[in-house]
């Protein structure tokens, strides 16, 4: 294997930057092109059936089948136009990643002559195997009937693959029964249930608001490594991450990486995969090295959260899909290198009315900074309500490696909300009593006229809060790179959306009682303020000090998956998503099953993964290496030379074998251990035993492995190592 090592190594050095040939044109003009946008459906469909189509969409309703048939026509008429051939409903089913299944527009019709075909009937529906997708035991393994159904909110595209072009429509995926099978369901429900519950609010401040939209934009942090290095490392290969490996003398210490001149092969990835997108609609601005050497993020403007959650998803499969092109790997697991940073996602969340205001942006009259206190307070007092079910939002066994590792968000859920919000805050939880007859100078008392001077950025960045407002929006910062965020941002809609609901039943319960509205909504604030206010907090979310105090609060800190997920299928839970029909008791228990099954399946992986590189690789390269050494011990003596000359060669075997030794016993008990799991037919109890018995063994095999890294000589090393990894470019 070492010698696998040394000519990847070969290969890699010999790489040049691949040529980019990007578009001539602007961006913006060339934005979308790919796409079967408003500008397509309007060149291409009958004016009426356009705005029938358009209507049904701003309007939340179904589409007529006369105008599905219409849509249909124009997207065959579109996409073949550009080349291409096929067609194919594109969903997001609970494996994480994206599902498609090609159809040709070829057709023979009832003479049985070619044709080219696509009907309404097959954009609006289709049928994928449901049974061979996660369903949480929705569906028997017999049971193979799934639906999928046309989102027309979300627009289709074409991808090429290979040179072949598709066209692909956005769906959602349900059973034959009606339970959502997919992240694209849920996420719709919960975006329509917080506008609803949005624009009941919005009501108070401004009866012309008719729609609230949620918009989201979508940091991406991820590792490129060389395809040859990557292929070489079968723990990259099955599990994502390095199960081995010693840190680099030089790791991210320095912080010279961080937005450092990108590198000239990198730098030609970015390229390529940005005019890809650009082609796809994805509005993607910037780009970046980031902490962690050969680590790097790219990053979009806001979006409607329906449609960056898919471009997000359809972003990370070209980012793929163009590495191969230039014989890297794109690493999308959260925590690919021990040592150095992980990566994740930034989920900048916002709410927008459709009269132009940003419902978490403050304004420059009292009337708006009280609008804006409302949304702000109410976001904030969901979060210290519900941040249990926000935990188990973002949990998985490749994110519990960075949450709370220094480097990202801790597994405690907190706000910060920074000094200036704090401090107005802190002011409206001190005054008690507001004058009925002063007007405008009742948001003065409560120190609100301090926020017309704060501008975007009023306060410092704090990058070890989960949850930051940051100006305008809230940041969700402990989603995974590898994450599905739909299953972040429907929690996070769900319990805000509950949270707003209640907040209008309050204030509406007091203007009966005869209190005036603005002081009604103001008392309401107070005692959310009052009550949420162990959720805020604004120093060093690493601290030990931190830990403690979330403890005195009453904040627990939930560091692994298992645990985190026990959150979705509480009494309240189950009731908050049923008021809101965005899962069902059912849906909801299938998903905490599938959940835990990922988990113990990539744990599983990850061990045996383990267990056949200690057995197979390093054990026999350490004995290999350790029967040179004899050999020089023995060859020592034979020349005469005193047991002084040959003792730290001799210690250095007795070390190897202590940690050949160490090796092999814990990946015995590391196979015993899974051996047991696997007969627990509980799945929660399962998991757990995964969590704390099998990968228990983990970080001791890892230890030993490591340091025989340092030992064994270097040309016998079989795994590219990380100064390899991580500083060829």
């Amino acid at each position: 294997m070492a010698i696998l090592r040394f000519k990847a190594l070969e290969l890699a050095d010999t790489r040049q930057p691949l040529p980019v040939f990007t578009s001539t044109e602007r961006r913006s003009d060339n934005f979308g092109k790919n796409v079967f946008n408003l500008d397509a459906m309007r060149a291409n469909m009958p004016g009426e059936y356009f705005k029938k189509l358009q209507n049904a969409i701003k309007q939340g309703a179904a589409v007529e089948r006369s105008v599905a048939d219409a849509v249909a026509a124009a997207m065959k008429t579109w996409a073949m136009a550009k080349g291409a051939t096929h067609y194919t409903h594109w969903f997001q089913p609970l494996t994480g990643s994206t599902a498609e299944k090609h159809d040709s527009f070829f057709d023979l019709n009832s003479d049985g002559r070619p044709i080219e075909n696509f009907k309404g009937s097959a954009l609006v529906q289709q049928e994928p195997d449901a049974s061979s997708f996660p369903n949480g035991g929705i569906r028997n393994t017999f049971e193979a009937r799934g639906y999928t159904a046309w989102d027309p909110t979300s627009p289709a595209f074409i991808i090429e693959t290979a040179g072949a072009k598709t066209l692909c429509i956005p769906t959602i995926f349900v059973s034959y029964t009606g339970e959502a099978l997919d992240y694209k369901a849920p996420l719709l429900k919960s975006l329509a249930a917080l506008e609803k519950a949005a624009v009941d609010v919005c009501q108070y401040f401004d009866k012309d608001v008719q729609r609230v939209n949620t918009t989201l934009g979508i940091e991406q942090e991820y590792f490129l490594v060389d395809k040859a290095l990557f292929n070489a490392r079968p723990d990259l290969v099955f599990t994502g991450r390095t199960l081995f490996g010693h840190a680099p003398a030089k790791g991210q210490q320095l912080e010279d990486h961080y937005f450092g001149s990108i590198p000239s092969r990198v730098h030609a990835f970015m390229l390529d995969f940005e005019e890809e997108a650009n082609k796809l609609g994805i509005p993607l601005r910037t780009r970046h090295n980031e902490v962690a050497p050969n680590q790097f993020e790219c990053a979009p403007t806001f979006e409607d959260a329906n449609l960056a959650v898919d471009h997000n998803q359809l972003l990370m499969d070209i980012m793929d899909r163009v590495a191969e092109k230039h014989d890297l790997k794109v690493l999308l697991h959260e925590k690919p290198f021990a040592g150095v940073n992980g990566s994740g996602k930034h989920n900048n969340w916002a709410m927008s009315t459709d009269t132009g205001v940003n419902l978490l942006a403050p304004g420059r009259k009292p009337k708006e900074n009280l609008q804006f206190l409302t949304f702000f307070i109410n976001v904030i007092k969901a979060v210290h309500t519900h941040g249990g079910l926000l935990r188990a939002s973002i949990a998985s066994a490749s994110n519990d490696h960075r949450l709370g590792a220094n480097e990202a968000p801790p597994a405690i859920m907190s706000v910060f909300v920074g000094s200036m919000l704090d401090s107005v805050l802190d002011e409206l939880e001190r005054t008690a009593k507001v004058p009925l007859d002063k007007g405008d100078n009742i948001y003065l008392k409560l120190g609100i006229d301090k926020i017309p001077a704060i501008l975007l950025d009023n306060t410092d960045r704090n990058r070890t809060s989960p949850f930051a407002f940051t100006g305008n929006k809230f940041e969700l910062r402990a989603v995974g790179s590898s994450a599905n965020c739909s299953s972040a941002m429907t929690t996070l809609n769900a319990v805000v959306a509950d949270q707003l609901i209640e907040f209008k039943k309050s204030v509406d319960e007091l203007i009966e009682q005869g209190k005036k509205k603005e002081v009604a909504i103001v008392d309401v604030l107070r005692e959310y303020v009052i009550s949420s206010k162990d959720i805020r907090f604004e120093g060093n979310g690493y601290s030990q000090e931190w830990e403690e105090e979330a403890a005195r609060r009453g904040l627990p800190n939930v560091r692994t998956t298992p645990q985190a997920l026990d959150a979705l299928v509480t009494a309240d839970a189950e009731a908050l998503f049923a008021r809101h029909g965005i899962f069902s008791t059912v849906e909801l228990h299938a998903r905490h099953e599938i959940l835990l099954e990922e988990y113990i399946k990539k744990i599983q992986i990850e061990g045996r993964t383990m267990g056949d590189l200690a057995i197979n690789h390093i054990i026999p390269t350490a004995v290999a290496y350790q029967t040179k050494l004899i050999e020089n011990v023995r060859g020592l003596r034979e020349l005469g030379l005193d047991d002084e000359h040959s003792q730290v060669t001799v210690d250095t075997i007795k070390a190897i074998s202590r940690h050949i030794s160490t090796i092999k016993t814990e990946v015995d008990a590391m196979t015993n251990s899974r051996k047991v799991a696997n007969k627990i037919e509980d799945t929660h109890a399962r998991a757990i035993a995964y969590c704390d018995t099998v990968k228990g063994h983990f970080d001791t095999i890892r230890r030993s492995t490591d340091k025989l890294e340092l030992m064994v000589a270097d040309e016998d090393w079989p795994l590219v190592k990380y100064r390899e990894l991580l500083f060829r470019h």
